[in-house]
């Protein structure tokens, strides 16, 4: 590939101010619960405008405690989107809760809301008892919506809460690819009931793996401490458990990371859109691109690309391999997660069901992203899928 070495799909962003800050933890006593973890909590929760912020060692690990928090079991269903990272579904799957996809929107790749009303409308009868939904083929109680900001987009917000008032639902929003994200002025994660944020190495800010949970509610906060930490009280007596818990904690190495990181968050965040607007006008005649949306303002975690309608799953692949052949990383984000070997083994989903998840995801190229890709990748990533392109015609 020329002089090229081999393009990557992301790379994290760490500095000096990074490594020394990890440094000076590892002098220090504190490896674990000590206090850079309540300065993270604190620090991110001023940042994103919640109330309480409570830091766990994935994404994942923060989606589960939310839907445990919440009450949420056997006899429950979570409405959400097949099209995510897969965990947006198995943290329901966790508690054997239900999943029920809805299809998404064809411009934003998010929960399409007017589905999610229609579901509510016609598929779910009223239960007295709860004032909640009843899903009229499975009998589950439809507990909450589970909106996932893809790719750093938030959902239409308010629409959604107003259907979550509407029908007495709870809202856990999926930021996890979108912190820095806002609707409307609103920071994503902080509309719902909890929000959840992710930092593994590919999102815009990492404390190399990690998440955590923001909410306004005192007592579900104080529950997702519990549930991180073993299940202790508030006391935290280190031998006393006083409900079901998990080790999920983040500890002080990875929250030392993440200070430094969020203190360099518009920075961040300001490079990731530089690397996103030069793609967006080298590629936009022959693909489509993530564009602006008014009154969204998008916290670019990849770069995702669709091809026209006109190509077929097994082009877009064949375009993933020749990319890779020559030296560019890609992916195709996502697929679509009813078609999972897991989720058709357990509920028998099928091609066609979600069209419109099927049909973009059939379609996507996620491209090389991230901070520091220089100009000359840009426009070597972006010349190679332009010639591939024009040699398939």
């Amino acid at each position: 590939m020329n002089d090229y070495r081999r393009i990557p799909l992301s790379s994290p962003d760490i500095t000096e101010k990074e490594i020394l800050s990890v440094i000076d933890v590892l002098k220090t006593p504190n490896l674990s619960l000590g206090p850079k973890l309540v300065e993270f909590e604190q620090k991110f929760a001023k940042y994103v405008g919640s109330a309480h912020a409570v830091a766990v060692n994935s994404g994942t690990s923060g989606l589960h405690l939310a839907v445990k928090s919440l009450s949420i079991g056997p006899n429950d269903a979570v409405i959400t989107t097949p099209f995510s990272f897969v965990a947006s579904a198995n943290c329901m799957l966790y508690e054997s809760a239900l999943p029920i996809f809805v299809d998404i929107d064809p411009d934003t790749f998010n929960i399409d809301v007017s589905h999610i009303e229609s579901f509510l409308r016609k598929k779910c009868r009223k239960e007295h008892a709860t004032g909640k939904p009843v899903h009229q083929e499975t009998g589950k109680i439809v507990k909450a919506i589970l909106p996932v900001h893809i790719f750093g987009l938030s959902c239409e917000m308010d629409r959604l809460m107003q259907l979550a008032y509407d029908y007495n639902l709870h809202i856990i929003e999926d930021a996890c690819e979108a912190v820095g994200a806002d609707f409307r002025g609103k920071m994503a994660g902080t509309f719902g009931d909890l929000g959840v944020f992710a930092f593994y190495p590919n999102k815009q800010m990492t404390t190399g793996e990690g998440g955590i949970i923001v909410t306004d509610d005192e007592d579900l906060a104080r529950l997702c401490r519990s549930f991180r930490n073993q299940g202790r009280d508030s006391s935290n007596k280190w031998l006393s458990h006083v409900r079901l818990g998990y080790n999920y904690r983040m500890n002080e190495i990875q929250c030392a990371l993440g200070i430094a990181q969020l203190e360099r968050i518009d920075e961040i965040l300001e490079k990731r859109k530089k690397v996103a607007s030069q793609y967006n006008e080298l590629l936009r005649d022959i693909v489509k691109v993530p564009d602006v949306i008014e009154g969204y303002n998008r916290s670019w975690f990849v770069y995702v690309v669709s091809l026209p309608e006109a190509y077929s799953k097994t082009d877009r692949d064949d375009i993933l391999s020749t990319l890779i052949e020559k030296g560019v990383a890609c992916n195709n984000y996502f697929p679509p997660i009813h078609l999972q070997p897991l989720y058709q083994d357990l509920f028998g989903y099928k091609q066609g069901e979600f069209e419109v998840t099927e049909s973009l995801s059939s379609r996507t190229i996620s491209l090389p992203f991230h901070n520091n890709l220089t100009d000359d990748e840009i426009l070597y990533v972006a010349n190679t899928l332009r010639d591939i392109l024009q040699e398939q015609r």
